[in-house]
């Protein structure tokens, strides 16, 4: 099983950026699709981003698209979150999952990564 590892969090005005890295050990990475989901305090864990193992796909919640990119190195067995024009509804802890089938659930969550956005 891969184990992740979030870094990059940090405290930031609204409208600055941050990116977000998720490192993978213990297993092959390039078998792996990586997402990143967020939760806020008192509310649901929700997902936000998806690469597919090569990165030619990607997917986005409607509530960042245009704002944040996903990618992928799978020589340095990292995946990236660029986070721009940040909104204080953006303020969450980020994790980073893993599946290999899109019939997978996503699991091996990281310890998280604190966003956090002020007004």
């Amino acid at each position: 099983q891969v184990q992740l590892v979030e870094s990059g969090g940090g405290l930031v005005q609204a409208g600055g950026s941050l990116r977000l890295s998720c490192a993978a050990s213990g297993q092959t990475f390039s078998n792996y699709a990586i997402a990143w989901f967020r939760q806020a305090p008192g509310k649901e864990r929700e997902f936000v981003t998806a690469i597919s193992w090569s990165g030619e796909n990607t997917y986005y919640v409607d509530s960042v698209k245009g704002r944040f990119t996903i990618s992928r190195d799978n020589a340095k067995n990292t995946v990236y979150l660029r986070m721009n024009s940040l909104k204080p509804d953006d303020t969450a802890v980020y994790y980073c999952a893993a599946r290999i089938l899109p019939t997978d659930p996503y699991d091996s969550f990281g310890q998280g990564t604190q966003v956090t956005v002020s007004s």
